[in-house]
């Protein structure tokens, strides 16, 4: 140890450990040594050595208060330090950082990560709250700490958000082509975990996922990715069918006998001509195809239920009946939610309203207001685009009509 060495121990060793260290923050931070340091709770060998580098006793009280601009002169003048306290500080706790420089490295590391993201994301409106809600949360960084990381991972999402909504694939094979493995979509992985949030983003759901199987199931179903191809299903009734294919003949023979039809993607996947139909008519809820197969049974007009958001079997279904030149026509709840499922149908297929209009909302609130209360609307208000005085009486009477509410009206409809 040379002699400077001993002498800037002598003055600023370990009782003003505190102080030197108080002095590099500020340093680091890119703020001047002027001002004073205050330290809460003072030992009496923390105030002789501020009096042994003062010259003078310090104040009564706990606290113990240091001038930084005093204690910078005092190293100058005794020439222990000529460069001052940042000079010493430096000789006792070694190279600064420069705190502030890193932080925009850091800042200008994160941005890079997520431009592959945001790329991906630009001009899609049904996905910038999504985008927002990442920000708000901070869940890309609990995920990956290191912005290096977060690049490579983004990347791999923003390439499965370029290829949704999907007209169905494997969620494997999805997985394969855009992330380089086929578990990478997985429940639980980084990737996987993003994803899903961004589907259920897609699907007017809550970002967040709820956990369960069968959830993810439907979240990934709505934007046309199946897990399997043997859970995802989709009811109909009434389709005609033919004679010549497996499916024409399960389909012909579920029809001669007025009973509904439980088709997995598996067998649609497996159909290649268009199936042929006029018109078909779309509902929600499958309460809807078995009140028309007790009641009408082969007489029933073509009916398909996408029960909800449509699994990768109903857009399958719908996408073959659209092949086969069918005219559609849909009936769904009237809340926010059955909203938001008619309008991702009419994102896929061209529909007409079939009792899905304001003077159908307010005959069904009238009709169901004499029998009991009606729930209220919850969620946020959607778009009727085929109708806005739609949502906007929505909005205004504020109440919600199950499509069960409509059942007489609907089976009128579907008689022949």
């Amino acid at each position: 140890m040379t002699e400077t060495d001993a002498r800037l121990h002598r003055l600023l060793g370990e009782p003003l450990a505190w102080l030197v260290w108080r002095a590099r923050d500020r340093l680091e931070a890119g703020r001047p040594l002027t001002g004073t340091v205050i330290l809460p709770v003072a030992t009496q060998e923390q105030r002789r050595a501020v009096e042994r580098l003062t010259g003078r006793a310090s104040r009564s009280g706990a606290s113990l208060s240091v001038s930084l601009t005093e204690v910078d002169r005092i190293l100058r003048d005794s020439g222990v330090a000529p460069g001052g306290l940042a000079e010493a500080v430096t000789h006792l706790t070694g190279p600064l950082r420069d705190r502030n420089r890193e932080r925009a490295e850091l800042v200008a590391a994160w941005d890079a990560a997520f431009a592959s993201l945001d790329a991906a994301v630009d001009s899609r409106d049904d996905l910038a709250q999504w985008r927002a809600w990442l920000d708000a949360t901070g869940v890309v960084r609990r995920l990956v700490p290191d912005p290096d990381q977060a690049r490579l991972l983004l990347a791999q999402v923003a390439a499965v958000l370029r290829r949704l909504p999907s007209r169905g694939i494997p969620i494997g094979r999805l997985a394969a082509e855009c992330c380089g493995e086929a578990h990478a979509l997985d429940d639980g992985r980084p990737v996987g975990t993003l994803v899903l949030s961004a589907v259920r983003a897609l699907a007017g759901l809550p970002f967040a996922s709820e956990g369960s199987a069968d959830s993810r199931r439907a979240a990934w179903a709505a934007v046309g990715v199946h897990l399997d191809e043997l859970s995802s299903l989709v009811l109909c009734l009434g389709l005609p069918g033919d004679t010549r294919t497996a499916l024409g003949r399960t389909l012909a023979s579920c029809h001669e006998v007025g009973q509904p039809t439980v088709l997995t993607l598996r067998q649609l996947r497996r159909h290649d001509e268009p199936l042929r139909t006029p018109r078909v008519r779309i509902c929600e809820n499958p309460v809807v195809v078995a009140a028309a197969a007790d009641e009408l049974g082969a007489r029933c007009q073509p009916l398909v239920c996408v029960g909800g958001q449509p699994s990768a079997a109903g857009w399958r279904l719908l996408e073959l009946l659209a092949g086969g030149g069918a005219e559609f026509s849909y009936h769904g709840d009237f809340d926010w939610g059955g909203i938001r499922i008619a309008g991702a149908v009419r994102h896929r297929v061209n529909w007409r309203p079939w009792r899905y209009d304001h003077v159908a909302y307010e005959a069904a609130v009238s009709a169901a207001h004499a029998l009991a209360p009606l729930a209220r609307l919850v969620g946020d208000p959607a778009a009727t685009p085929w109708q806005p005085e739609l949502a906007a009486l929505m909005r205004h009477r504020n109440l919600r009509i199950e499509e069960e509410l409509t059942l007489d009206v609907l089976l009128q409809d579907l008689s022949p």
